[in-house]
């Protein structure tokens, strides 16, 4: 028997506030990998970290707040709560090993499309872990076809978004890099969720009734909400954050290049000892013996 299948219990307002988590779990992840671009190696690994840990964030706070838009209206939907928090993990690790692929190595070629690829497999490992994490009265069943989509598109976005945000060129671009990432998110979410059938057991299935969605995630979404504001107040605090400018020239001039300071001693720049010039040297001469 099939089951049916309800992603929009609350109109549009799940899809909507799903897409602003996604924009904001990606907008700082994705200015803190710009900053990152800014620093010295010694600073470099927190900012990847810090990024990483917001853009997954934003990863899982999606997925639950578009879930509690879901139901089956002939059976309840409960959650395993180790199987949900097993994929704020994988999210976050997955796209840390992408975000330092391109924090270091740069915003271009091979590194952009390793890291890329790696960051939009670990939103879809995300999705389908925490899909695997919902008990129900039936199975899900899944359309392969429409599966590989949601993957492509994960891959897709996130490597644009991950290229937008190498440039180093202002807030704009930050923005357009966050809206990339939003739709990387939300948009493998609604494909995977288009890929959903669910069939029922044919034992008597379950009434529909206790705890709403809502009631069952809201609390467990609060944690990783309130982590991406904290983070939120570091990057708003930061100088350099806004224009995603140095206060210095940086050495490496291509876009997507990850920079580093020339070191300054006394307010003067370091010459290169191929670079330095000699002093002409005085001839002496009887007059000025």
């Amino acid at each position: 028997m099939q089951g049916t299948v309800d992603g929009f219990r609350y109109g549009l307002v799940t899809p909507v506030v799903a897409y602003l988590m996604a924009c904001l779990g990606g907008a700082l992840g994705l200015r803190c990998i710009t900053r990152s671009m800014l620093v010295t190696h010694s600073w470099r690994a927190g900012w990847l970290a810090l990024g990483s840990a917001a853009i997954g964030s934003g990863i899982w706070t999606t997925h639950f707040v578009a879930m509690a838009g879901f139901s089956v209206e002939q059976t309840a939907v409960h959650y395993d709560r180790a199987i949900m928090f097993a994929g704020l993990g994988v999210a976050v690790l997955m796209v840390g090993i992408g975000v330092f692929i391109v924090g270091y190595r740069g915003a271009t070629g091979v590194a952009l499309f390793t890291g890329g690829t790696i960051t939009g497999l670990g939103i879809a490992s995300m999705h389908y872990l925490g899909m695997a994490g919902m008990r129900l009265n039936g199975v899900l069943e899944y359309n392969t076809a429409t599966v590989a989509v949601s993957v492509a598109v994960a891959v897709v976005a996130a490597t644009a978004a991950l290229w937008a945000a190498g440039q180093i060129r202002g807030f704009l671009w930050s923005v357009g890099a966050s809206l990339l990432m939003g739709l990387a998110v939300s948009g493998m979410h609604y494909m995977g969720m288009a890929a959903v059938s669910v069939h029922l057991h044919a034992a008597a299935t379950d009434a529909p009734g206790g705890d709403s969605p809502v009631a069952l995630l809201a609390p467990l979404v609060i944690g990783p909400l309130a982590f991406l504001c904290l983070a939120g107040v570091v990057v708003l605090f930061d100088p350099l954050m806004v224009m995603g400018k140095p206060a210095w020239t940086p050495v490496e001039r291509k876009p997507g290049v990850p920079a580093h300071p020339e070191a300054t001693h006394g307010g003067r720049r370091p010459v290169s000892r191929a670079g330095r010039r000699r002093a002409p040297r005085r001839v002496r001469t009887p007059q000025n013996r």
